[in-house]
């Protein structure tokens, strides 16, 4: 499968971060979400970046299951895992993090209240050295469907303690969307396997160390009658997530971010050897010298 430069889709992108080098793994868990899991994957494949698909099937009922089976063999989902029983949210996350072979992971719901293609916006401070980190907001101010004011004081209240405990300044600790770097991610002991995956992360992310962003995102809720799921148990369960992630153990080790990325390894290799190989300017391949041309030294034409 060819992937479009990315850099090309994205002209108004910083022309010195490795677009083409880094490799995204996007996270799905799934449960009984037949009416949107098609329509998410194959948004989430719009994506212009090289992409690893994993879908997480966290013991659907409701054919899900097979309707995933069908997608995984048309080659729109790269890995896809069924659970026998539903563990829960959390749970899910956990196994598609240890199947994830990316530079940079990113976690994404089944249902469409996120838009995929703001990932790329959130990867941008991790690729330019800047976080370790990205979650995106739905509280700065980006567009939203107008859902549900006790939930909205419920998040915010949740945040607010979160922040209490980890000395951060989020706006949007519930937010699904977190972007994180793959080797800190995996790293993090994390266990909570429903809705408490959101505190017990950031919890944990703050205990390493981890540079964090937030970024504006746009935001489409659904109704109960649409699907949502979460209740006001998983609130009760998220402030036993702030209270244990933060007080009792096992606490995350301190994060130190590589000297050289793996994405800014492979954009070193890829750009500088031919023209070395060559000796001089005048030799180097004639890909290697438009793209340096065109982009102020970016990555070779694949």
């Amino acid at each position: 499968m060819t992937i479009p430069r990315f850099r090309e889709m994205y002209s108004l992108r910083p022309g010195d971060l490795a677009w083409d080098e880094v490799k995204l793994s996007v996270v799905i868990p799934a449960y009984n979400e037949i009416d949107t899991v098609e329509i998410l994957v194959k948004a989430v494949r719009q994506v212009r970046l090289s992409l690893e698909v994993i879908v997480v099937d966290d013991g659907s009922t409701d054919g899900t299951r097979d309707l995933l089976t069908r997608l995984e063999k048309e080659g729109l989902i790269d890995v896809l895992v069924f659970q026998e029983v539903n563990k829960g949210k959390g749970a899910a996350l956990r196994v598609g993090f240890q199947r994830a072979t990316g530079d940079i992971i990113a976690v994404q719901d089944a249902d469409l209240e996120y838009d995929p293609q703001e990932i790329p916006k959130l990867m941008e401070p991790i690729l330019a050295g800047k976080a370790d980190a990205v979650y995106g907001s739905r509280f700065l101010g980006g567009p939203h469907r107008v859902l549900f004011f006790w939930h909205m004081m419920g998040n915010r209240f949740l945040t607010l303690l979160s922040n209490m405990f980890t000395d951060l300044n989020l706006t949007d600790m519930e937010t699904c969307y977190k972007v994180v770097h793959a080797d800190l991610l995996k790293r993090l002991p994390l266990s909570a396997n429903r809705f408490g995956f959101e505190p017990e992360v950031t919890a944990r992310l703050a205990q390493a160390g981890a540079r964090i962003y937030e970024l504006p995102i746009s935001y489409d809720g659904r109704s109960y009658a649409e699907g949502k799921k979460i209740n006001w148990k998983d609130g009760l369960a998220a402030l036993y997530y702030i209270l244990r992630s933060n007080i009792l153990g096992p606490k995350s080790a301190p994060w130190q971010a590589p000297k050289v990325q793996p994405w800014e390894g492979r954009a070193l290799t890829h750009v500088k050897r031919p023209a070395l190989t060559a000796g001089t300017a005048e030799n180097a391949p004639s890909d290697v010298l438009e793209e340096d041309e065109g982009h102020g030294g970016g990555g070779s034409s694949r």
